[in-house]
């Protein structure tokens, strides 16, 4: 049984709904999310322009502006609500690593 779309989201769905806690386009959001992450998480743009799409077709942002091709995002309170449950499950699991490493164990 396939698990429901963004029950859980992937690094790159949660630094592209990061982003865009402040209007950005897309070019914005490759930027970003290297310089945010130390060069850790990069986004190829054909996964971004699909998760955007997807993201708007779920009501997580919304399109504020269209200059040609060039199209800005925001997010929506259903996308900040998807990302703070995301930040909630990053969390527990943090607490359950700490708990069952505990604290001098983090390398």
């Amino acid at each position: 049984m396939p698990r429901p779309k963004f029950q859980t989201l992937t690094e790159q769905m949660f630094y592209t709904l990061l982003c865009l806690r402040e209007e950005c386009c897309g070019t914005d959001i490759l930027d970003r999310v290297p310089a945010m992450t130390g060069g850790r998480v990069s986004i190829g743009s054909g996964t971004l322009y699909t998760l955007l799409e997807q993201f708007a077709e779920e009501g997580m942002i919304t399109e504020t502006r269209r200059e040609g091709r060039r199209r800005s995002y925001r997010l929506t309170d259903r996308g900040r609500a998807m990302l703070a449950q995301e930040y909630r499950r990053i969390l527990a699991q943090a607490e359950d690593y700490r708990r069952i490493f505990g604290e001098e164990d983090v390398t």
